[in-house]
């Protein structure tokens, strides 16, 4: 095979040398005279153009497809923690509400237990309702070993709100007032009129009026609506002076013989959570 001649690749060396330098020379005189490109020189200006484009654009794209998909992402991951973020706030929020609830329970339960300063007390939680009569029956988490016993009265908030009737180990059955048990053991009551009390047995609870009733009235003082309602102590049963509530109504009965007293309580009996139960007078000695 005959070899190429080492002179002619100088000669197409420098052929090319000068066809560059001569291209370079004249597109540097056109740009300093400002005349516009030749057909040859816009020709390979055009072409490296095109080729540069068609070289760049997927890898432009397939850059904004990256980042665009890189974008959805930290959106989702920032909408996630933002719903986390709100959903602890909801929960936070309904921890203080609850939380706040439970203390002013708390403050009324203390408030009260100041005013029965006479008495031993024992202040227990509510741990459920009896399902069967759901606004009639507290289950406590108090009971013998706390020393309670059948029969003992029941307060929360500002009033009485009922007794006890069943005693475990370390729980106890408390049956409100509102109770339509007509069996039950009602509570004997005094009502402290300006000239003097009247005595009675609280005996219901009107549903419609939202209020308790005492009946079976003595006495022949004027009773008068805001006069004060307490337990008498009469019977054994339970100590005197505990306070219920206030007078709200007189009426007859539907024979007209006698005057029934219609009673709003100081306690609500549909949101009871902290009782406290009162066993017996300061000082007295168990039996």
């Amino acid at each position: 095979m005959k070899k190429f001649n080492p002179s002619k690749k100088i000669i197409i060396t420098l052929i090319i040398a000068i066809l560059v330098v001569v291209t370079v020379s004249v597109t540097a005189l056109q740009r300093n005279r400002g005349n516009k490109n030749n057909l040859v020189q816009s020709v390979i200006n055009d072409t490296v153009s095109f080729v540069d484009r068609a070289l760049t654009a997927p890898v432009n794209w397939l850059n904004r497809g990256i980042t665009a998909v890189d974008d959805l992402f930290n959106t989702y991951d920032e909408n996630a923690k933002l719903k986390a973020k709100l959903d602890s706030y909801d929960t936070v929020a309904v921890e203080n509400k609850n939380q706040a609830k439970e203390i002013e329970e708390l403050k009324a339960e203390l408030a009260l237990n100041a005013t029965l300063t006479s008495y031993d007390t024992v202040t227990g939680n509510v741990i459920s309702r009896s399902p069967n009569n759901w606004q009639d029956i507290l289950i406590i988490d108090k009971g013998s070993k706390d020393g309670l016993e059948n029969n003992m009265p029941v307060m929360s908030q500002k009033g009485l709100v009922g007794r006890i009737v069943e005693v475990n180990t370390a729980s106890s059955k408390v049956e409100l007032l509102t109770s339509e048990n007509q069996n039950s053991d009602h509570f004997p009551v005094k009502v402290t009129s300006g000239d003097g009390d009247s005595f009675g047995l609280l005996s219901s609870f009107d549903t419609k009026e939202g209020a308790l009733v005492v009946t079976q009235l003595t006495g022949s003082a004027t009773i008068k609506v805001g006069d004060l309602v307490q337990t008498s102590g009469l019977g054994g049963n339970s100590p005197a002076n505990l306070v219920i509530g206030t007078v709200s109504k007189i009426k007859a009965d539907s024979f007209g013989l006698e005057r029934q007293v219609y009673v709003t309580p100081y306690a609500q009996m549909y949101d009871i959570n902290i009782v406290t139960v009162v066993k017996r007078l300061a000082g007295e000695a168990d039996e």
